[in-house]
Parts: C-alpha cells; structure tokens; sequence
C-alpha cells in the first residue's frame, strides 16, 4: 500500500487522497456501464459496524448483498447455493400453508431452526440468479475468501481497503479507512448513484427495445393502404383543364394523325372513316 500513503505522522499512515478520488472515479465509471449493459452487482461487508450500510445499499440498488459470514462456494459452487435457496422455499411454503404442523414439535422445531439459518447466511443473495458482474469488498483483507473466488470466477474485485491490507488481487482499489462508518458511508453511497444510474440506463434501453418490437408486432389492418397521388404531367394537366380528359390517349393520337383505317377480311378493300367535325 505504500504508493496509496501520503505520509506518516504519530505512527499513523495518512491516505493519498488523490488516489482515493482516482480509484473512486474508476469505480464509478465500471459500475455504471456494468449495471447498465444488465449485470447485477454483489456488494460484501461483514463487519458489525458496516452490516447496516451494505444491506442499505443493496435494498436501494436492488442488488445482491452478503453480510454475515461468507460461505464457501457461493460463486464457485453457485448450483449448490441456489439449491438451498430453493430449500428456503420450500420451508416458507410449508410455513404459509401450515402443512408444518403434520410434523412433530421436535420435527418443527429443526425445520425452524433450518429455515432461521438459511436466512441468516443467504437471504442477502436470494435474488441472484446468475453470476455477478462485479464484486465490490469493503476490507478485502478480511474477505480474503471472497476474493479468491472472485477471482477464480474472472470478476472484476473492487475493494475499499486500508492500509494494513495486500492490494493484490483488487482490479479497482479504493484506499481509505474501512473500520469508520462515515468513512465507508460516503464511499458506498458515492458507488450506490452510480449504480442507480446505471440500472436507469438499462431500464430505458429495455423500454425502448420493447416499444419497438411492439411496433413491429403490429397487425396489419384489412384496409387497404391509401395509394399516392401522382402528379400529372404539365401538358396532360392543361389537356384536362380544356375539357378533353375523357379522350384517350389514342383517341387524341388519332385526332393528330388523321382518318383511321379500320381492319377488314382478306380479299375486301379498306374504307377510312373520316372523323366528324
């Protein structure tokens, strides 16, 4: 961490801020076309302190959080995990329509006490249905397990971290103080508006895409589609203006040429008609 430290004073390291600003521009920028191309970003901070600004941001957001103890396999063995949260399921459906109660009490007791613990662990990540798009840590020293995974699975790592963790493995760093909530707070909510932004462009985009397929599914009315007027040529125009257009055009050729000689059978002379005056 020694090129994200400004200086030491009473046995303390003081933070670049420069740096903090340059990894949060950073960040910001990746969230947002991350969100807005439709991925879903998994937020983790299991430190008691911050628990409370995690879950706000993935209540806001609408994304994934985790903040209790990372279990093992939740990215590497993500069938596994969506297999008990579909136990989950099964548990409150047996709650809601009370066919608990065919059990025993010791029975009851032990799906209850299931039930209390899949909630504590997963219920943060209930609704991720596919792999993230990106992780972000707050102290990624403490998460360590999360960041193996991470990068096991090619996420890009953004981590808030302090001076006493290891920047390796982090794609995006943060540097600042991840123990003071004020601290962390500002820093989240910063990234929370970038994803808010992101989802806004994502929604837009997805209206737009189904405003115009529904433009394309439209039926096809039985009425006949209006033709377009031709404009007439300037000398068919006057022609029409002196009270002639009931005159065909061969009718107006044989006016200019002369008598018309009509068809006879072989062997008879031909008669011209003269025109009337």
């Amino acid at each position: 961490m020694a090129p994200y430290i400004h200086g030491r004073r009473n046995l303390i390291h003081v933070i670049e801020l420069r740096e903090t600003l340059k990894g949060l521009i950073r960040a910001q920028n990746f969230l947002y076309h991350t969100v807005a191309e439709g991925s879903q970003i998994l937020w983790v901070g299991t430190k008691r302190q911050i628990k409370g600004v995690i879950a706000e941001a993935g209540e806001r957001t609408g994304m994934p959080v985790v903040t209790e103890r990372w279990i093992g396999g939740t990215l590497t063995n993500f069938s596994v995990i969506r297999s008990r949260l579909r136990r989950l399921e099964e548990l409150e459906k047996m709650e809601e329509d009370g066919s608990v109660n065919q059990y025993s009490k010791k029975v009851i007791a032990s799906l209850r006490r299931e039930h209390r613990k899949i909630t504590r662990n997963l219920s943060g990540i209930r609704e991720m249905t596919s792999i993230p798009g990106a992780i972000v840590i707050v102290d990624p020293s403490r998460e360590d397990n999360a960041v193996r995974e991470a990068k096991k699975m090619g996420l890009v790592v953004i981590g808030i971290l302090d001076t006493d963790c290891d920047p390796d493995g982090i794609d995006i760093i943060i540097p600042g103080n991840d123990d003071a909530l004020r601290s962390v707070r500002l820093l989240i909510e910063t990234l929370v508006k970038s994803v808010e932004e992101g989802a806004a462009t994502h929604r837009e985009r997805l209206a737009a895409t189904g405003a115009a397929e529904r433009t394309d599914d439209h039926p096809v009315s039985d009425e006949p589609r209006p033709t377009r007027q031709r404009t007439l040529p300037r000398p068919i125009r006057a022609l029409r203006e002196l009270g002639t257009e009931e005159e065909s055009g061969l009718e107006a050729e044989d006016r200019r040429i002369g008598p018309r000689v009509t068809a006879v059978p072989v062997g008879e002379a031909p008669t011209a008609e003269v025109p009337k005056e």
